[in-house]
């Protein structure tokens, strides 16, 4: 046009402005502005050619100039501000954009659809007291101006989804009927975002009913949900739907979210025939398929394919693909200084990353390095929940449970904090909200102490916050309430689950086996298998078979348990693995029948590992004082795990037992000579808002005197009774007199005097204890609880024993 000799007008200028913000070229549009001046447009004559320049500025990245630009506009319209305010939000200037917004009302310009927008946007980003607040008076002026338009109201359900008011922004869509793809694609992604998974799939169904066809975001917001909620039917159908749209299916980020959902679902081969099906491989799907890799353990692939990314496709590993990386190199057997893959992540400037700095705190805790977890956790200037979930779960992993339960405090203790002063004066301040991977995280630390009344607030926090209904948080209810001895909680919280998968079928049916009752863990496993006949996708698995037999071994229930391991491969096409042969072999010697168990032992392949069989057997001698097997079955551990004190301490209670003294005081000194230590008794119990523990003859306890004094007046009574101290259960040559005070300072009945003492008449009395109950404080338990009137439930290493009226639930089969 300019090189035909025809000047451009103030028709022209905008509609080239206009192409130029839309490819984003800055420096081409300064040249452009450059011709406005020359052709006689600069005095700013044109309030039509102004706008264009400001909102060109502003969308090729040219802020400054779009203020000078703005500010010499003599005469504004409505336009002009949209343009400005569009601007400050593009560039993120949440704060400067609300003010322009309330400067263009004291000129009196109102406020069109295409503002309301920027300003829903703009308070989205504010801390949501802010944002709440200022949200709600633009969506009041929506309201008054008549701005029912879709895309405003899309603009304010963002809102509200952001500012976590996910009930609001749902009231919105139903309100309005001009929903179109945005709408509902905003709703789900926003569902999704926020673990509501189920509404997220019932609202992608209504979308469909309504005639709205899904589209990349669509797939890629849903698919998380059929992930978590381990829906992998319903992961195949959106599967099978996004293949008809060629577009879609070819789509990168829809690629990446089934490789995700088919990972977690546990069918990783499937994930890696999409993978391999996307020719345009974004980072973003590399990185699906190596977490989905790194999740499922095959480590090695995930560091090959991880090879691959960065010396065969020439892509550069970001924050994302190291937080993967670093969990399958700690776990590679053949990686002998784990702490290189640290070097890398440096060398890559990646170590101030908060997703990689949670993934350093976790790698160092699952090599029980927790002081290094701790101390990059205190570094860390931006923590997110992630970061509290991973420190808190380190300390679970450690066997510091007490910890984690006081990292859960301090978590809470900063959002009181902030709640009472009313102010966010740092974005640091801004607390977090535990979701369900805290709980998940969390509640096996309350089971591993017993602490009931720290699990139920906790289940009452997800009651609250609606988590209790998610397969994960409920799978660990059942398994909090079951190790706190509480079963008829646990089977409650199971009954009530709205979806379990396998590992909540796991758990109940441990539980049951836990708490002696074998035959209902039976009847548990026929309803699961029954449940998968009907169509369902639970299916047993070898964790399963695991808890079965565990069962049936502290039942006694020796046939059935056969019976299931010699059918675990026909009917349910699992082959037996060395736990299985663990398994029934403790089956098998607990029931008393050592030599056939020492046969079982020599029947395993041989390529299996037999620390578990062996171990089971020695435990089993112990129990029916088997020497020769005894002998052969520690031998062979010790050849395996010379360094494992407990291979030593069943030995030495076999000698101990028989009054082979020699023998015993020569294996002890093994011990110490190799620097082998037995792992003290301890035995907790919850009172208040603190955990009590108890080693053996333990004076460091505040009320141990009164404790020591209390257990000395409760024997006599015992013993008027019918109570006779079994000094069998102190293996050290010493005289029965002194053997009695030793039995009296076990630390469970350190643990249940504490709970009679400080506990009102016929509350129920919880103990745990770190290691199996000996058979003294097995007996004094039933008496106490005769004269006491109390219920006693006390968890050791391997079950529950329920004391009560004199009698013991285990039936003393332990």
């Amino acid at each position: 046009m300019i090189g035909s000799g025809v000047s451009p007008d103030n028709f022209a200028f905008p509609a080239v402005l206009k192409a130029v913000a839309g490819i984003q070229e800055l420096y081409l549009g300064k040249q452009i502005h450059a011709h406005v001046f020359k052709f006689g447009y600069g005095s700013f004559s044109s309030v039509t050619i102004d706008n264009t320049l400001v909102n060109m500025y502003g969308k090729c990245g040219g802020l400054a100039d779009a203020y000078k630009v703005f500010d010499r506009i003599t005469e504004r319209d409505q336009v002009s501000w949209n343009s400005i305010i569009s601007a400050l939000c593009r560039f993120e200037e949440w704060e400067v954009a609300i003010k322009a917004f309330r400067l263009m009302l004291m000129e009196g310009f109102e406020p069109s659809s295409f503002t309301l927008v920027s300003m829903a946007l703009a308070c989205s980003n504010l801390r949501k007291r802010d944002g709440l607040w200022l949200g709600k008076q633009i969506h009041g002026c929506c309201f008054r101006k008549g701005h029912w338009r879709t895309f405003s109201n899309n603009a304010l359900m963002a809102m509200y989804a952001k500012l976590g008011r996910l009930d609001d922004a749902k009231s919105l869509l139903v309100l309005f009927e001009d929903r179109d793809l945005v709408t509902w694609n905003s709703m789900i992604s926003s569902f999704s975002q926020n673990e509501r998974f189920m509404e997220a799939l019932m609202f992608l169904r209504l979308m469909v009913l309504e005639g709205v066809k899904p589209d990349g975001v669509t797939f890629a917001s849903v698919l998380p949900a059929c992930s978590h909620l381990d829906l992998l039917r319903t992961g195949k159908e959106i599967h099978a739907y996004a293949l008809r749209t060629d577009d879609v299916i070819e789509n990168s980020f829809v690629g990446s979210a089934l490789v995700d959902m088919y990972c977690n679902c546990g069918q990783v081969e499937s994930g890696r025939l999409v993978f391999d099906g996307v020719l345009d491989r974004k980072i973003g799907l590399w990185n699906a398929m190596i977490t989905g890799y790194a999740q499922s353990e095959h480590d090695e692939k995930a560091l090959m394919l991880f090879i691959e990314m960065e010396a065969a496709a020439g892509l550069y590993s970001n924050a994302t693909t190291m937080s993967s990386i670093v969990p399958a190199y700690v776990r590679c057997e053949g990686i002998s200084r784990k702490e290189g893959i640290h070097g890398y992540v440096i060398k890559r400037g990646l170590e101030t990353n908060r997703y990689v700095q949670n993934a350093l705190i976790d790698m160092y805790s699952r090599m029980g390095d927790i002081k290094t977890s701790k101390r990059i956790f205190d570094s860390m200037e931006d923590r997110d929940i992630v970061s509290w979930n991973t420190i808190i779960t380190s300390y679970v992993i450690c066997g510091r449970s007490s910890d984690a339960l006081l990292l859960l405090h301090e978590m809470q203790r900063i959002e009181e904090k902030s709640t009472y002063d009313g102010a966010y004066n740092d974005e640091k301040q801004v607390p977090f909200k535990p979701n369900s991977i805290t709980l998940m995280t969390v509640l096996p630390g309350c089971a591993s102490l017993s602490a009931l009344a720290k699990g139920k607030e906790i289940h009452a926090y997800a009651i609250r916050n609606l988590l209790a209904s998610q397969v994960t948080v409920g799978s660990a209810l059942v398994d909090m309430y079951a190790k706190c001895g509480c079963l008829n909680l646990a089977r409650r919280v199971f009954d009530q689950m709205p979806i379990r998968n396998v590992i909540t079928w796991n758990v109940i049916i441990m539980a049951y086996g836990m708490h002696g009752k074998g035959k209902e863990s039976l009847e548990l496993f026929e309803d699961m298998v029954a449940e998968g006949v009907k169509g369902g996708e639970v299916k047993p698995t070898e964790v399963t078979f695991i808890a079965l037999f565990a069962a049936c071994s502290h039942s006694g229930m020796v046939d059935e348990g056969l019976s299931l391991f010699h059918k675990m491969k026909n009917e349910h096409g699992i082959e037996p693995a060395p736990d299985h042969y663990a398994c029934i072999v403790d089956l098998v010697g607990r029931a008393g029948k050592v030599e056939e168990a020492y046969g079982l032992v020599n029947t395993m392949p041989s390529g299996f590992d037999k620390v578990g069989a062996w171990s089971s057997l020695l435990g089993a001698c112990r129990i029916h004082h088997n020497i020769e097997i005894g002998e052969i079955a520690a031998e062979n551990l010790l050849q395996l795990q010379p360094d494992v004190a407990s291979h030593y301490v069943l030995l030495s209670n076999i000698y101990s037992s028989a009054g082979l003294w020699d023998k015993a005081m020569n294996l002890r000194r093994r011990m110490k000579a190799m620097g082998v230590k037995k792992e003290p008794g301890c035995s907790w119990i919850e009172y208040g808002d603190e955990v009590h523990k108890f080693l053996a003859g333990d004076l460091s306890h505040p009320q141990s005197e009164k404790l020591h004094d209390f257990l000395e007046t409760l024997s006599e009574r015992l013993k008027k009774e019918g109570y006779v101290p079994d000094t069998a259960c102190v293996l050290h040559d010493i005289d029965e007199e002194e053997k009695e005070t030793i039995l009296c300072g076990h630390s469970e009945k350190l643990a249940i005097a504490f709970g009679i003492l400080n506990t009102p008449p016929g509350t129920t009395i919880r103990v745990a204890k770190n290691l199996r109950v000996c058979n003294d404080c097995h007996t004094a338990s039933k008496f106490i609880s005769k004269i006491e009137d109390r219920e006693i439930i006390l968890r050791d290493a391997r079950r529950f024993h329920h004391f009560k009226d004199g009698t013991c639930s285990c039936g003393d089969y332990w």
